[in-house]
């Protein structure tokens, strides 16, 4: 085989490749990336993603703490409490059955990465009251005690931010329908449970809607991850991990606990959104544009609905004249045609991935004056 020689540029570009290349090694792996999950701010606050519920080798986990906050930076999310059991701890053989100790590794990381990390833990108990997460700890430790009742008062004196896990989880309920016992009613009324989760792991309550709404309770989902987040929610099935949406006035600890008290919260699993009406609206009106028309005859008018979100929208129920089903791709837009005697008028629809109660999905109207400006969702 006759080898040819490279001409002399080649020979230079080759050599610098390589030296970039040798440099690169030398250097280490290269940096983790970080996934940007679009979602909108809305009037007055900023749009927090959060999970509220993980674990680590500290109780049942199999990860380091650590790596809890590598994956919350990675999948995009701005929030992230690690809870980890107080009474299960199948590692403490190996591992001090310190509560709290997972805090404490991770809060280093944590403020490199610009994550805010919350100390937790879950309360774990038989029925009722089941499994209760508090977040916004001092003193873990605190909660390490024989009586429910003392470890959610213990909790109450540091100012815990309290909620029910998994409410219809069949190991808890065998029929899987979430209740609220006479304990919890009872620390309702005292103002000692804030919050139930909707969602957990991939799991959705419904009934837990109807709790909220009665009881003015915090609505959350969360991952409840034992294991690596990444072999949990694994593409193309599942493209993103389920999170909490927190609405607050600063991107702060104090301020995301304000909002989790103030039940500024909706849940975002896979494509379907779950909250409020009076937090959902503004943040579908946030993320969609009606564009000015581009096009008109006799009979028809066009125009192009926008996605600024990561979370496409699935409109149903429209009205004659107009599309009666429309799908609003994440990040990307939609070219509608109406007939002419619409242009002007409020196009009702009913979005089939919001959710807003039990039963209910959010209703709204794509308004287009028919002059020159494109005006937003009402």
């Amino acid at each position: 085989m006759k080898l040819h020689r490279l001409p002399p540029p080649c020979r230079s570009l080759a050599k610098a490749a390589l030296g970039a290349f040798c440099l690169i090694m030398a250097c280490g792996p290269l940096a983790a990336q970080r996934r940007t999950l679009r979602m909108p701010d809305i009037p007055g606050f900023v749009t927090l993603k959060g999970d509220f519920h993980v674990h680590t080798v500290f109780s049942d986990g199999d990860v380091w703490p650590t790596m809890r906050v590598e994956e919350a930076w990675r999948d995009g999310l701005d929030a992230l409490a690690l809870t980890d059991h107080i009474e299960y701890l199948p590692h403490k053989d190996y591992i001090p059955a310190r509560h709290g100790a997972a805090w404490e590794i991770a809060r280093g990381r944590a403020a490199e990465k610009d994550i805010l990390l919350i100390q937790g833990v879950e309360i774990t108990r038989g029925m009722p009251p089941g499994h209760i997460n508090a977040l916004f700890l001092t003193d873990g430790d605190a909660l390490d005690v024989p009586e429910p009742m003392d470890a959610i008062e213990a909790a109450v004196k540091q100012g815990a931010f309290i909620f029910y896990n998994h409410p219809g989880w069949k190991q808890q309920e065998p029929d899987g329908i979430p209740r609220l016992y006479p304990i919890h009613l009872d620390w309702i009324a005292r103002g000692w449970l804030h919050g139930i989760e909707y969602f957990n792991d991939f799991s959705a309550y419904p009934l837990v809607l109807d709790m909220c709404r009665d009881h003015k309770l915090t609505i959350l989902g969360n991952s409840d991850s034992h294991g690596a987040v990444s072999e949990q929610y694994l593409p193309p099935e599942h493209k993103h991990r389920v999170m909490t949406l927190v609405f607050a006035k600063e991107r702060t600890l104090d301020s995301l606990r304000e909002a989790l008290f103030a039940r500024r919260t909706a849940v975002w699993a896979g494509d379907q959104l779950t909250g409020t009406e009076e937090i959902v609206q503004p943040l579908f009106a946030a993320a969609v544009t009606v564009s000015r028309p581009h096009h008109a005859d006799d009979k028809a008018v066009w125009f192009n609905v926008s996605n600024g979100s990561d979370l496409p929208f699935v409109l149903i129920d429209g009205p004659a004249g107009a599309p009666s089903r429309m799908t609003i791709p994440a990040g990307g837009s939609v070219n509608v045609r109406i007939e002419k005697e619409l242009a002007g008028r409020p196009l009702a629809y009913t979005v089939k991935n919001v959710v807003t109660g039990n039963g209910q999905n959010l209703k709204v109207q794509l308004t287009w004056d028919g002059g020159e400006a494109p005006r937003r969702i009402r």
